[in-house]
C-alpha cells in the first residue's frame, strides 16, 4: 500500500446502480392514509412503505399530477 495517492490519476467511475438506490426522506401523512396502506399491506403481504413507494413511482411513470384547485379569496 502506498503512503500517498494521486487522486487525479485515479479512474473514478460512476456507480451504475446509484440511480436505482432509494433515498430516505421524512414526510407527514394523514393517519387515514397510513392506515389505508397498512390495511393494504396486510392484504398483499407487501410492507406499507413499499406500497406507498410503488404507488408514487407509478404516478411518476404515468405523469399523474394532483388535482389542486385553489379558491381565490373573495
Amino acid at each position: 500500500m502506498r503512503d500517498n495517492y494521486d487522486i487525479d490519476k485515479l479512474n473514478p467511475r460512476k456507480n451504475p446502480y446509484s440511480e436505482k438506490l432509494k433515498r430516505q426522506v421524512t414526510i407527514n401523512l394523514k393517519s387515514t392514509t397510513v392506515d389505508y396502506f397498512k390495511k393494504l399491506a396486510e392484504e398483499t403481504g407487501i410492507p406499507y412503505q413499499n406500497l406507498i413507494d410503488m404507488y408514487l413511482d407509478d404516478c411518476v411513470k404515468k405523469g399523474i399530477k394532483p388535482d389542486i384547485n385553489w379558491k381565490k379569496p373573495a
